[in-house]
């Protein structure tokens, strides 16, 4: 009598169930280490971000690449005018002090209206850990990365790198190198008025300028003093100024 094999037969690939089905496991723990290791090494870069001068950003260094050199240099907030601090939020987000990275009314406006209405936050996190332009895979990380850094950084830290980073003309990164390469005066000596006209110049630093503003520039400046006044009146500049006394 022929006795028959029992063994199962080889799988299509040419490897037995059993040790395909043996890959599985360990293919899913290869990916969770690589999903771990991603996402601790992106907290302990925002851990670290949240003490640390920013050198540079990734757009920094394509503009520099671009333009053979730039002009940045880091600043502490400390340094910085009070004047500017208030002009920035009032002029790109007037609720920063009151939102936890995205402000859902500023967004329903902005859909209505056809605009943008990225907070300093989600535009903080787009300068310093991605890329520019419009995409849904970069829009996808910013709302990802926005609680993480509103949750591991402080407001006022927020705030100051995003005006080390912000750019205020061709070649030209944060508060301290515009204040000097437009009106020459270091960032803490800004006056009401140029904050006012360098914040004005944020959604467009390319092709404005606040040390030639045109009547456009200088009404968009005057309605952003009359802002800096109100959010400096009403509390909404207390979550990044410095107490004193």
């Amino acid at each position: 009598m022929v006795r028959q094999d029992q063994s199962e037969p080889d799988a299509p690939d040419g490897a037995p169930p059993a040790r395909r089905r043996g890959r599985r496991p360990r293919l899913r723990a290869a990916l969770a280490r690589v999903l771990a290791g991603a996402v601790a090494l992106v907290l302990g870069v925002v851990l670290i971000l949240s003490v640390v001068p920013l050198p540079a950003t990734p757009y920094m260094l394509a503009e520099r690449w671009r333009l053979r050199g730039l002009a940045h240099e880091w600043v502490a907030l400390e340094r910085v005018a009070p004047e500017m601090a208030r002009a920035a939020v009032a002029a790109e987000d007037a609720n920063f002090c009151l939102h936890w990275g995205f402000d859902m009314e500023a967004i329903r406006a902005a859909i209505d209206d056809g605009r943008g209405g990225s907070t300093i936050s989600q535009q903080t996190v787009k300068n310093v850990f991605l890329w520019q332009g419009r995409s849904w895979a970069r829009k996808a990380l910013e709302a990802g990365l926005t609680p993480l850094i509103e949750a591991l950084w402080t407001k006022r830290r927020i705030l100051e790198v995003y005006l080390n980073v912000a750019e205020f003309g061709e070649g030209v990164f944060g508060v301290q190198a515009a204040a000097r390469h437009h009106f020459g005066v270091d960032a803490a000596d800004l006056s009401a008025v140029q904050a006012a006209r360098l914040a004005a110049i944020l959604p467009d630093p390319k092709d404005r300028d606040p040390a030639r503003p045109t009547a456009f520039l200088r009404g968009r400046a005057a309605a952003i003093l009359d802002g800096a006044g109100t959010i400096a009146a009403d509390g909404r500049a207390r979550c990044f100024e410095q107490a004193t006394g």
